[in-house]
């Protein structure tokens, strides 16, 4: 996982004394605000299908299918498909415990922390 913030994330991140979990998963995970919202739902409604999100969520399907899309490729959530007793399926999906989206956090930040001390190494001295 790498750190992706949007500087004006990362801004208003460092600008808050008092960030929620909204605004620091959001800068850390370079994702919006409603992608956080989908997230915290499925925590709350773990095994939800679309259909059941976007109503909770009042959104439209093909957004909540666009959030869930981007939760899954950062590790926040994963998805199984479950066959239906008349034929056919659906997908249900839960999210990443928070004890582990707080790990994934961490590393991330890790990650970003050791770039930009190799960075700020690499600058040019010789200039002063």
């Amino acid at each position: 996982m790498r750190l992706d913030p949007a500087p004006e994330q990362f801004r208003d991140l460092m600008e808050n004394d008092d960030p929620d979990l909204t605004e620091v998963m959001a800068c850390v995970f370079g994702i919006q605000r409603h992608e956080v919202r989908t997230y915290r739902t499925l925590l709350e409604t773990p095994g939800s299908t679309v259909e059941e999100l976007a109503a909770a969520l009042e959104r439209d399907r093909s957004n909540v299918n666009r959030s869930l899309s981007t939760l899954r490729e950062k590790g926040l959530a994963e998805r199984e498909r479950r066959l239906l007793d008349g034929g056919g399926h659906v997908y249900q999906y839960t999210a990443t415990p928070l004890a582990e989206a707080r790990e994934l956090m961490h590393d991330a930040l890790d990650q970003w922390v050791a770039m930009v001390h190799d960075r700020i190494d690499e600058f040019d001295v010789e200039g002063e």
